[in-house]
């Protein structure tokens, strides 16, 4: 049982306006994401043609940021507000979207790229599924 399922299991009240199996599963894949991210913007950093990779670098760290913030925004149930969930869920998606259709540019030539692109998806998928579920 992940951490984020031990949370969730302990909270004092009950969770009845989300998903508790998709909330899981995006708060894992939002912080898996974030740190995929991170470390793959540290690779190119390291890579010999780093200029081809700026824009690849820049897209990993907003990305890591946002998804960073989904997480720990998801982490909270005190007072939840369907409309910012809602609202940051979806700027995830178009995050993880764009670095994973930039590292997917870079994949043949960068494992490591290869790496965050799966990563970006799922994350993508697993903000697409809770989204929807808030319905």
């Amino acid at each position: 049982m992940s951490t984020a399922q031990k949370m969730l299991d302990s909270y004092p009240k009950d969770l009845g306006h989300i998903d508790n199996a998709k909330l899981v599963a995006c708060i894992e894949a939002c912080t898996s994401c974030a740190q995929t991210c991170t470390a793959c913007a540290d690779a190119c950093l390291s890579e010999p043609a780093v200029a081809d990779l700026t824009t690849c670098i820049r897209t990993n760290l907003d990305c890591a940021d946002i998804c960073e913030t989904t997480g720990r925004v998801l982490s909270r149930h005190t007072g939840f507000d369907p409309d910012l969930t809602a609202a940051i869920l979806e700027t995830c998606v178009t995050a993880c979207k764009s670095c994973g259709d930039r590292c997917a540019e870079h994949a043949s030539m960068h494992e490591h790229c290869t790496v965050c692109a799966t990563a970006c998806r799922r994350c993508e998928s697993a903000c697409r599924e809770l989204f929807a579920a808030l319905d």
